[in-house]
């Protein structure tokens, strides 16, 4: 009778296993340090200027390949925003909002003679500039519409980094007025001038304050005067002047308010003290954004027209952070987080504060618009489609 008996002492196989054992060891070995190595070098590069942790999130999010794209009906009045993997898209006759696989959430017929959109925790303001329409969507779709008067249009719509909402208006007789709406979409405050003209305003990020920009005239010069209101009080707690320029925008950075207007940047604290200003010089102001994160980005140019000019970046001390000369044609420029998306006519190029490239594209010709992303990403905007660029 066969022994079936198994020596464990004097077993081949067991020795074929044992053998085994120091390979697979190695394996992982080589597995884990390359793994630390890597990861290493990640956090390196975070440690220098936080794109590391970028580069991980955009890993998480779209594992390396691009999404398939959006997709919408062409037209030259167009407006773009992005909200997280979302993208609202307005017309003079249509908002849409986009989820990222390009379907179609939510969509409202509207009439537009000027279309604009501002974005603001985690919502966008649609509104016609000099018309009666107004909504305010997110991801779900929307959260309020207002229609104006006739006689009352809307001038402009700004929301805060959580969700406020600040909307300046004519107002039958008087220069203009402010309504502020609060994450909820409820009204809390109204401002009505009676001796200045009102073409802005926004809310503070801590919720706390509006700042309001009013037209007035010294000396038979327009200056800028920059009201801000206690939004738990009636009457204005301080102002400020912009002697040097007419304000084309105000918004907030490092709990400073931040006015972009033709001539200068001015960087004031909430109780109304200019801390610092950036003048351009003799250079005139082409595009602006200061929607990244502590750094306002500006395109200047030597003359009136051509491409011959700056890049600039300046810290919200009013100090310059960078400058680049530029020789080429700029379609778009796009500020969020610590990069700075510049669309030339066939390349895109994306740059940290400093001005350092970061990564580039080519043949982009296609593209009119580029619209920055805080993770890294952009969104390359062009007639009728918009696709996702992954550096």
């Amino acid at each position: 009778m066969a022994d079936t008996t198994k020596d464990i002492w004097n077993d081949d196989d067991g020795e074929a296993e044992q053998g085994k054992k120091p390979h697979r060891f190695r394996r992982f070995l080589i597995f884990f340090l390359t793994l630390v190595v890597v990861l290493g070098v990640v956090l390196v590069a975070a440690w220098r200027d936080g794109t590391g942790f970028d580069i991980l999130k955009r890993w998480f999010s779209y594992g390396g390949a691009e999404e398939s794209g959006y997709t919408y009906d062409a037209s030259s009045s167009n407006r773009f925003a992005a909200l997280e993997d979302f993208l609202v898209v307005l017309s003079d006759t249509s908002l849409k909002v986009l989820d990222k696989s390009g379907d179609e959430v939510w969509s409202a017929a509207v009439k537009m003679k000027a279309p604009a959109l501002d974005v603001g925790g985690g919502c966008v303001v649609a509104y016609d500039v000099g018309g009666t329409e107004l909504y305010v969507v997110n991801t779900e779709g929307e959260k309020l519409h207002l229609t104006a008067a006739e006689e009352e249009p809307f001038i402009a719509a700004n929301l805060n980094a959580n969700g406020y909402l600040a909307v300046t208006a004519e107002k039958r007789n008087y220069k203009g007025s402010v309504h502020v709406y609060d994450a909820k979409m409820r009204e809390i405050f109204e401002f009505k001038s009676s001796h200045r003209f009102v073409t802005d305003a926004c809310v503070t990020d801590d919720d706390a304050f509006l700042a309001a920009v009013t037209l007035g005239q010294e000396n038979s010069v327009f200056v800028s005067n920059i009201v801000i209101y206690d939004l738990t009080q009636r009457d204005p707690v301080a102002d400020y002047d912009i002697s040097d320029g007419l304000v084309l925008a105000i918004g907030e950075q490092d709990n400073k308010l931040v006015t972009v207007s033709d001539t200068c940047l001015s960087f004031a604290d909430p109780a109304g003290k200019v801390e610092t200003t950036y003048g351009y010089g003799n250079e005139y102001l082409r595009e602006f954004d200061f929607a990244g994160d502590g750094f306002t980005a500006l395109l200047l140019n030597r003359y009136q027209s051509g491409s011959v000019g700056r890049l600039v970046t300046v810290a919200s001390d009013g100090t310059e952070i960078a400058s680049l000369d530029i020789h080429e044609e700029v379609r778009s420029l796009s500020a969020a987080g610590r990069y700075l998306a510049v669309l030339y006519m066939n390349k895109l190029v994306v740059y940290n504060q400093d001005l350092q490239e970061y990564a580039s594209l080519a043949d982009t010709d296609y593209a009119r618009e580029v619209i920055m992303r805080k993770d890294g990403s952009a969104l390359l905007v062009s007639a009728d489609s918009a696709s996702l660029y992954l550096p």
